[in-house]
């Protein structure tokens, strides 16, 4: 899998130092990144618009309306 930014380049050459990932781990993920010019941070990507985040309204419980029958009666 290749480096998505510089930072992350430079976290798992951190880990390499201390020993918490292999030396061939770093060198696959170094070759699948290739010599491609790297952001220095890569941004979160925007959330669709209108998006809540599963929030969804409550639909309202509306009484029946009274018919014209109905009302004229209770005059």
């Amino acid at each position: 899998m290749p480096f998505k930014s510089q930072a992350q380049r430079r976290k798992f050459a951190q880990l390499l130092v201390n020993g918490e990932i292999s030396n061939e781990t770093f060198e696959e993920w170094n070759r699948s990144s290739g010599r491609k010019k790297l952001p220095e941070r890569v941004k979160p990507k925007p959330k669709a618009a209108g998006a809540r985040g599963g929030m969804r309204k409550k639909k309202t419980i509306r009484k029946p309306r009274a018919t014209r029958a109905a009302r004229a009666r209770g005059r």
